[in-house]
């Protein structure tokens, strides 16, 4: 019983740990989507993994790096009116971006080799966790890729870039999350609850919904169409199908993305109402009911922030506040999965 007890202390550190790795990807999200709207993605023209700790500590150094950014196309097409003083308001939340990014590979690591050496982590068990630090020194590199696609020539980063990094940043995320979750609730029996493959459905659509969203951020889409329920006077606007070949609409024609989001975001939240209801009279794990609440109640939230951030023409706290509730939403719906998986 000892042994039990000890083991299952050993476990709740690791998800502890993962879970507070998790609420940092969480708000490295958030915080992208504050970078992302007041733009000042493209500020720094530099990547340098290692030695980017510190920021700019001198006079010199600001008007170094300052003249890295009068050198890319953002400045030289969008901010040509900035000085080093005005550049400084858009650095600092790249900056505190990175950093961020920088620390949550620290806060993973040395906790890591702490259990490892204790013995909380079976040697069986090392990769699955060496997997997560690979996936997160990945999103690095992604996150630089995409950011230098808006250093050549158009000051605007690759809509496909930023949705594979957004789309990155919750794998990573699941991944951690769902291991933790194991860790907290260990599978009570062998076989899947008839309800597993309805919450994996459900799952998988928020997931198209919000990877939609990264094409809807990454052209700038809600920013034309700021009425609901309809887009100007139409339904279906005109110019939905301009592009040839015609699948280049779903993923460049900002028409085309936003009419999608728009879809895709009321199926999703008619789908989480009829789960709701038939979950109501269905045979749930205990942890499960809570949680198909908290989903309805998220959906519902998320949907209106939606309409609310798209009418009144994408807001930054707007902006940024539906991009954290879409990871909400996608955390309540891995939990309701895994409380399925063995029952």
């Amino acid at each position: 019983m000892a042994d039990k007890n000890s083991t299952q202390a050993q476990d709740r550190a690791v998800a502890i740990w993962l879970l507070i790795c998790c609420g940092l990807v969480f708000t490295m999200v958030v915080l992208g989507g504050f970078t992302r709207l007041t733009g000042s993605g493209l500020s720094m023209a530099d990547w340098r993994p290692l030695m980017g700790w510190l920021p700019p500590l001198s006079d010199a150094e600001w008007q170094r790096v300052f003249g890295l950014y009068q050198q890319t196309p953002e400045f030289l097409k969008v901010n040509s009116h900035m000085d080093v003083d005005a550049f400084k308001s858009i650095f600092w939340l790249e900056f505190l971006h990175r950093l961020l990014g920088r620390t949550i590979g620290i806060v993973f690591l040395l906790p890591f080799v702490f259990f490892f050496i204790k013995g909380y982590i079976k040697a069986s068990e090392w990769p699955k966790y060496l997997l997560m630090f690979v996936l997160g020194g990945l999103q690095g590199v992604l996150g630089w890729y995409m950011v230098k696609s808006g250093l050549v020539d158009n000051p605007h980063v690759s809509q496909y870039r930023l949705t594979a990094h957004l789309f990155a940043a919750f794998l990573i995320y699941a991944y951690m999350f769902w291991v933790a979750l194991s860790l907290l609730f260990p599978a009570a029996g062998e076989n899947r609850h008839p309800w597993f493959k309805k919450s994996l459905a459900l799952s998988i659509l928020t997931s198209v919904t919000i990877i939609s969203g990264g094409f809807v951020a990454g052209l700038k889409a809600g920013k034309i169409y700021n009425t609901f329920p309809m887009m100007g006077d139409s339904w279906v606007p005109a110019g939905t199908m301009a592009l040839e070949p015609f699948w280049r609409n779903f993923f460049d024609n900002p028409t085309t993305v936003q009419f999608d989001h728009r879809i895709l975001a009321i199926t999703t939240l008619i789908a989480v109402f009829f789960f709701w209801l038939k979950a109501r009279q269905a045979d749930l794990p205990s942890r499960s009911r809570p949680a198909v609440n908290a989903m309805l109640h998220t959906a519902i939230l998320q949907v209106a922030l939606g309409i609310t951030t798209l009418v009144m023409s994408v807001p930054v706290i707007l902006g940024a506040t539906h991009q954290g509730v879409a990871m909400l939403l996608f955390t309540v719906s891995l939990y309701i999965l895994h409380s399925l998986r063995r029952v």
